[in-house]
C-alpha cells in the first residue's frame, strides 16, 4: 500500500462511492495485503481473457474481450482500495509498500503479455507484447529509482499504469466490433504499440524529472 509520501493521485479516492467500498472492506477485515493479491488475480484473469480472444471468434472472443475489461477494470479498483484500507483505514502494514508494488509489475506483465500472445498471428504480436511489458516495468523502475536516490517518486505520464490500462480496456471493447471490418487483433496490436511508445516516453520523462530534480540541489 503506498505512502503517504510516494502515493500515486488519484482523484476516485475521494468519490463517496470509493471511500464507503474501503470503510466496509476494513471491517469485513480484509487486510490491504490480501486486495493487493486480489489485484493480481484479477490481473492474471484478464491477460488469460484476451489471450483467449486471439483463440475464438463470434460470440465466445465477444465475451472473452469483454471479461478481460472487466478483470483490467476490477485490477485497478484494488489497486486504489488497497492503499485506501491502508492509509486512510490506518491498516499499514510492514510488507504493505512490497504487497502494493510487486504484484503490480507481474499484474502489467500478465496483462500485456497476454494481449502480445493474443496476437501470435501477426509475424510481430508475441515481440510486441514483450517489447510493451518491457517498456512498462521500466517506468516503475524509473519511477522506484528515483526515490531510492533521494529524489520524489514521478507518476507522470504519458503512459503511467492507469494510462496503459485504460488504452487496453478501450482496446479491448472495440475489438468487439472487430468483425464489423473483417478484423481479427488489429485494435488490440495497435493499443500495444500506442502503450509501448507511450511507456518510452514516460521513461524519458521520469527521467528528466529526476535528473532535473538533483541538479538543482
Amino acid at each position: 500500500m503506498p505512502t503517504g509520501l510516494a502515493r500515486r493521485p488519484l482523484a476516485t479516492r475521494e468519490r463517496a462511492s470509493a471511500q464507503a467500498l474501503a470503510r466496509a472492506l476494513g471491517r469485513a477485515g480484509i487486510s490491504p495485503n490480501a486486495i493487493s493479491i486480489a489485484s493480481l488475480v484479477f490481473a492474471l484473469a484478464a491477460g488469460c481473457s484476451i489471450f483467449w480472444s486471439g483463440e475464438t471468434t463470434g460470440a465466445l472472443r465477444i465475451v472473452a474481450l469483454l471479461a478481460g475489461a472487466a478483470s483490467i477494470q476490477l485490477r485497478l479498483l484494488c489497486n486504489m482500495l488497497d492503499g485506501m484500507v491502508a492509509v486512510e483505514g490506518g491498516r499499514k502494514t510492514p510488507l504493505g509498500e512490497m504487497f502494493n508494488d510487486m504484484p503490480d509489475r507481474f499484474a502489467d506483465l500478465a496483462i500485456l503479455l497476454g494481449t502480445g500472445y493474443s496476437l501470435a498471428a501477426f509475424p510481430w504480436g508475441i515481440q510486441l507484447g514483450w517489447l510493451a511489458g518491457t517498456l512498462a516495468l521500466l517506468t516503475a523502475y524509473v519511477r522506484l529509482l528515483g526515490g531510492t536516490i533521494g529524489a520524489s517518486q514521478h507518476f507522470v505520464g504519458p503512459m503511467a499504469k492507469p494510462q496503459r490500462m485504460a488504452v487496453l480496456t478501450v482496446a479491448c471493447l472495440l475489438s468487439t466490433l472487430e468483425p464489423l471490418l473483417s478484423w481479427h487483433g488489429q485494435i488490440l496490436a495497435f493499443a500495444l504499440a500506442l502503450v509501448a511508445a507511450g511507456s518510452l516516453v514516460t521513461i524519458v520523462r521520469r527521467t528528466r524529472l529526476i535528473v532535473g530534480e538533483l541538479k538543482a540541489r
